[in-house]
């Protein structure tokens, strides 16, 4: 049985009520789907329930279903779309305000804007991002999952977010996009217009820096076990050699973010002269190197306090990028760790 018969017998089983059928037929979709969800949402959780809303549209439809274009394109018109309603019904999100005990952080750089990001695990990445996309894609899938490129979209207006990504990211033809944003080729030409625009400006000083080692390359494992190594010490003149003049840092939920080697050094000296040490323990996060962070107690166990992802520009690191310790489960990582 060829493809396309075994799909078409599995869209007449679904549309007669058969469960089976419908995850056979949307299952080779689910993780490209969440990607694309994530990208619109900038969260983790968010793109989860947008999934799920759109595979729950998508049974509900089917029967809407008219072949005109493929599943995998009408399934991410719905994924679109609902992760459009997403955004407009989210509006302004509320930052959470500092809650780190014991530590008064110094004065930050800014605040910042998109206090909603959450970090995307690797693992669910694989067979996703070595997909080949589009001719018409600008950009690779592993650029379009770092952390600096998903913070950059957030600040887009959601019509022209969703057109970069299906355009430029995905690469989906230009009659396609408009299709599925019930919109003409003009206004989807001059969405993508803007859309690269407003990404360019905030994308201009990554161009500047030194190109980040390969993944799962030595070099970059060099530089994941010395961060490691001088973190866990409170080594904090070894820790700032790491860092470059510009390094950026930012922890969402909180807006605290601080740019430079001398705010840096201001807000790690915080952190150490608390009196806090910890114990990381190496991971992976939107294609980049990362640790999960845990504070020691004084009985000995250590307690999950976050997530860093790091961002590499040759052989240190331009960005660090700290989360809470709520997301340490989608990693696989502990609550805590036992006493050494």
């Amino acid at each position: 049985m060829s493809m396309e018969t075994l799909e078409v017998d599995l869209i007449t089983r679904a549309r007669s009520g058969d469960g089976e059928a419908f995850r056979a037929l949307t299952e080779p979709y689910r993780r490209e789907l969440q990607v694309h969800c994530y990208r619109m949402l900038g969260s983790f959780q968010d793109a989860e329930d947008a999934l799920q809303d759109t595979l729950l549209a998508a049974w509900q439809g089917l029967a809407g279903f008219q072949e005109r274009a493929s599943l995998r394109t009408w399934l991410y018109r719905i994924a679109t779309t609902r992760c459009l309603n997403a955004r407009r019904a989210a509006g302004r999100r509320l930052a959470k305000e500092w809650d780190v005990p014991k530590v008064e952080p110094p004065e930050p750089t800014r605040l910042g804007e998109v206090v909603w990001l959450q970090p995307y695990p690797d693992a669910l990445l694989e067979g996703v991002v070595d997909m080949p996309p589009g001719p018409e894609a600008r950009y690779e899938q592993t650029e379009a999952v770092s952390l600096a490129f998903v913070t950059a979209l957030q600040v887009l207006p959601p019509r022209q977010l969703a057109v970069l990504i299906l355009r430029d990211v995905l690469g989906f033809p230009a009659t396609e996009v408009a299709e599925m944003l019930d919109s003409t080729v003009d206004s989807v030409k001059s969405a993508l217009k803007r859309a690269r625009s407003g990404l360019q400006l905030r994308q201009r000083s990554a161009a500047d820096r030194e190109p980040h080692p390969a993944s799962g390359s030595r070099a970059e494992d060099a530089i994941v076990a010395k961060f490691v190594s001088t973190y866990q010490s409170a080594d904090l003149d070894a820790l700032l050699a790491l860092l470059t003049d510009d390094v950026f840092m930012s922890m969402p939920p909180m807006p605290f973010e601080y740019e430079g080697l001398d705010a840096a050094a201001r807000f790690f000296g915080s952190i150490f002269g608390a009196d806090r040490r910890f114990d990381l323990m190496p991971t992976r996060a939107n294609g980049q190197p990362a640790c999960g962070a845990y504070v020691r107690a004084p009985d000995g166990v250590s307690h999950g306090a976050g997530l860093f992802v790091l961002t590499l520009a040759g052989d240190q690191i331009c960005a660090l990028t700290r989360f809470e310790n709520t997301v340490l489960p989608w990693f696989g990582l502990p609550r805590s760790l036992p006493s050494r």
